[in-house]
């Protein structure tokens, strides 16, 4: 067991055994923590409100909720008896001992109904510990002022000719987070490396990973150099960058802009014939185990009310959230939603972000690593042995 979070276990279980004994369950009660935008959280509300209304269901919006867990554990008196979040940090609250698998909460096969991406996402050491609710993805967002549908680039190399010939004078043909590890990934995806492997090995193929890096370098140089979320957003949302790569999260401030906005398939890499694979984060619920040991039934009953596809189609329509149940892509005003269609075909080739704790360190780890390459001018090589040691280093510590 980790150092880290056998250290969060035993705080986690002290927290438990002390509440325990003197606290009487109210097992009509069901608390769900979420840090999700306004308008996710009052579709879930007045739709968990009407379908259970023998239950008193509240939904209480967290900041910082992955710390939160963190600290209170189990503690029925502190913590919630679910919580609504990205897959990513399952491995880390599995191995702490206090998320319950929740096929045992469902009807059987239920999960079928699901797309792969997503159930895959929500399995760590084989079981699956979250029922996914719906999924994000990047994808390739373009100005049709500028970039017309017929000139969308379908390989790297049309987009980086795009970029030389559209570049200058303070416009950019294309832009994005290119420092940044999660945006960076689609490259490294798109050349078969992996900045993690599902077993927590550290760049498994490092020369796909260099490859990505040294190919990627050409793109970088016709960006500008700050990269921050704020400044690519700026850019697009004023007109001054014609194509980015971004979420679903910018699609709001660019309607509200003014600006005629296309979707389209990830380019594909010349080199290596596979397109750029982004990773998706699968937003889900999460059963913790005091909640499933103490109150099965109303925990089972809110899981089987958010199986339905009709909160999957009622997300989709308020928020653009792309759900994770197939069937819901047969309604009608889900299959016109752009939006949601893009990252419905996305999902084919978006690889689920790693849910294993050692992910935590590689995201510092990745960051330095393109700081080195992309902003500071250091060699690949050289920058990609620093980053694999430090990886190596920060991993054997969680041991």
């Amino acid at each position: 067991m980790k150092k880290l979070l056998s250290l969060l276990l035993a705080l986690a279980m002290a927290f438990s055994l002390a509440a325990c004994g003197s606290q009487e369950v109210d097992t009509n009660s069901i608390v769900i923590w979420h840090d999700k935008e306004d308008a996710v959280a009052e579709v879930l509300q007045s739709y968990l409100n009407e379908a259970l209304p023998e239950l008193n269901i509240t939904l209480e919006k967290k900041t910082s909720l992955t710390d939160s867990l963190k600290l209170v554990g189990n503690d029925p008196s502190s913590a919630p008896d679910m919580f609504i979040f990205a897959h990513d940090k399952i491995g880390v609250f599995a191995e702490m001992g206090i998320l319950a698998p929740v096929e045992e909460l469902l009807p059987e096969g239920e999960l079928a109904n699901y797309l792969d991406m997503t159930t895959e996402a929500a399995t760590y050491k084989g079981t699956v510990y979250q029922l996914p609710l719906y999924f994000e993805t990047l994808l390739f967002m373009y100005n049709r002022r500028y970039m017309t549908d017929d000139m969308v680039p379908s390989t790297t190399e049309e987009l980086y000719a795009y970029m030389e010939a559209n570049t200058g004078r303070d416009r950019y043909g294309f832009v994005e987070q290119h420092s940044t590890a999660y945006y960076s990934a689609a490259w490294i995806h798109g050349f078969g490396g992996e900045i993690i492997s599902s077993g927590g090995e550290p760049f498994p193929d490092a020369d796909a990973v260099k490859d990505a890096l040294e190919y990627h370098l050409k793109f970088v140089q016709l960006m500008p150099g700050e990269t921050e979320y704020s400044t690519v957003n700026t850019l697009f949302l004023e007109g001054k960058a014609d194509s980015t790569i971004g979420g679903p999260w910018m699609v709001p401030s660019a309607r509200e802009a003014g600006i005629d906005l296309g979707i389209a398939a990830m380019p594909t890499v010349d080199e290596t014939g596979e397109p750029l694979a982004p990773y998706s984060g699968v937003q889900g619920v999460h059963v913790l185990t005091f909640a499933a040991e103490n109150k099965p039934d109303a925990a089972r009953a809110v899981l089987e009310a958010l199986c339905s596809s009709e909160i999957g189609i009622q997300l989709a329509l308020a928020s653009g959230c792309a759900p994770a149940r197939a069937e819901c892509y047969d309604d009608e005003a889900v299959a016109n939603d752009e939006l949601v269609q893009a990252m419905r075909s996305t999902a084919e080739i978006a690889v689920p972000m790693p849910n294993i704790p050692e992910m935590d360190v590689m995201w510092t780890v990745m960051s330095n690593l393109l700081t080195d390459v992309n902003l500071s001018g250091r060699g690949v090589d050289e920058s990609f042995d620093e980053a694999m040691g430090e990886a190596e280093n920060l991993i054997a510590n969680m041991q």
